[in-house]
């Protein structure tokens, strides 16, 4: 999975396609991202006791597949796909638009 933490990414594939965010967890064993303000569900929550807690609705947002979402690249601001060189025995990803080192 060439997606990692911190990445600008934008989702190509579903309901929020043309979106774009940061991704603020990776699931590589299931190959899915979690990624701010994308796939946002509702959640309905019941009251617990009489003081503990209040019945609201939260927003949530869930993992999307990698699939489905692209590297934003740093230099053109369009979606790339993402490469590996070596440099000095150092893994490095670079985009494949403009050639430029990812973080």
């Amino acid at each position: 999975m060439k997606i990692i933490k911190g990445d600008k990414v934008i989702v190509i594939a579903g309901k929020d396609r043309g979106k774009t965010g940061t991704v603020s967890e990776a699931f590589p064993k299931i190959n899915m991202v979690l990624v701010d303000g994308v796939n946002v569900k509702k959640k309905h929550q019941k009251p617990r006791g009489r003081n503990a807690r209040k019945g609201q609705i939260l927003e949530k947002s869930l993992p999307i597949h990698v699939s489905n979402v692209m590297i934003v690249d740093p230099k053109g601001g369009k979606r790339t796909r993402v490469g590996v060189e070596r440099k000095d025995g150092k893994r490095t990803r670079i985009t494949k638009k403009s050639h430029t080192e990812l973080a």
